[in-house]
């Protein structure tokens, strides 16, 4: 399974997390994930795709900066509602993590088998 598709049932609890440090523009969004996770591979259109969904949902709210030399930039902003579904994520996580280990825990015991194998 290609690296950005294992990211996009995340990508928006990364997202949030990364609007924790302050308003950020698109640009700098795809950094700060690169920055806090090794090997991001987050296509840059889910990460817009998923900005707007994050929007639409009202966890993030969003402005034209046009205050700086260049093009406008849309700057990103977490809501109060995107702070709350943090703590979904935050869960919805560490229930994966759960399952995860219940599996390495089980591998572990049953690695030496197999066909061919005493």
């Amino acid at each position: 399974m290609p690296a950005a598709r294992r990211h996009a049932r995340h990508l928006p609890a990364f997202i949030l997390l990364a609007l924790t440090e302050g308003p950020l523009h698109g640009h700098a969004i795809r950094a700060e994930l690169h920055a806090r996770f090794a090997d991001f591979k987050g296509d840059p259109g889910a990460i817009y795709r998923t900005l707007q969904a994050l929007e639409t949902a009202g966890e993030v709210t969003a402005h034209w900066d046009t205050d700086h030399r260049g093009p406008a930039r849309k700057i990103y902003e977490l809501t109060a509602e995107g702070w709350e579904r943090l703590g979904f994520w935050e869960a919805d996580i560490r229930q994966r993590l759960g399952f995860l280990q219940g599996f390495l825990d089980g591998y572990a015991q049953v690695r030496g088998r197999g066909p061919g194998r005493s």
